[in-house]
């Protein structure tokens, strides 16, 4: 149902479970540098043994196979490094698709997330015929809003507003969430 491969000016996105090894992205998710600073707003923390990532991984491949959800290794073309990871969850009885991504920290602040967003946002619209994306961050993710706000106003979106006390954590803590979303005709009439 989904595409094995896209590709961006910069970018591209591989079928996370078919691209990493469970090992591989252990150390990346465990290890990497600054993965506390990536994870800080994360419904994830760093992942605590391979076996994490295993059952993380093999969540992935249910969530594909059965439709719900696709899930993209980042590969910025020009290293060949694994830059992060997105994709999106699919409501098909509301026929909308929630989109999340986390970008190791030496790729912030260069627009791969708006990259990647334009992809699956086309993807959503163009070839799976769904009606709305929606995305959201912690309130208190300035560097996601920043990406977020600029992504979902080129595709022709909105922002919808704050839900107080909305995402939990596996520490027990919860946060304000922002929430936005691109409607399928605001898509059309911003791509023209």
């Amino acid at each position: 149902m989904f595409p094995e491969y896209l590709e961006t000016d910069r970018l591209e996105l591989h079928r996370l479970d078919d691209y990493v090894t469970p090992l591989d992205y252990y150390e990346v998710c465990a290890h990497d540098p600054g993965i506390d600073e990536v994870t800080a707003y994360m419904p994830w923390a760093p992942h605590d043994s391979p076996k994490e990532t295993k059952e993380f991984l093999d969540e992935v491949t249910e969530r594909w196979e059965n439709g719900e959800g696709v899930d993209y290794a980042l590969v910025e073309t020009e290293s060949g490094e694994l830059a992060g990871c997105g994709g999106f969850g699919i409501d098909w009885d509301r026929k909308a698709a929630s989109l999340g991504c986390w970008l190791r920290k030496p790729y912030w602040g260069n627009g791969y997330s708006g990259e990647r967003a334009d992809a699956l946002i086309e993807l959503a619209f163009e070839t799976l015929d769904l009606d709305c994306v929606e995305v959201t961050h912690n309130a208190e993710n300035e560097k996601s809003r920043r990406a977020i706000e600029k992504y979902v106003e080129r595709n022709g979106g909105q922002r919808d507003g704050v839900a107080r006390h909305a995402l939990a954590y596996g520490d027990g803590s919860v946060s304000d969430e922002v929430r936005y979303t691109v409607l399928r005709e605001e898509y059309e009439a911003a791509r023209g």
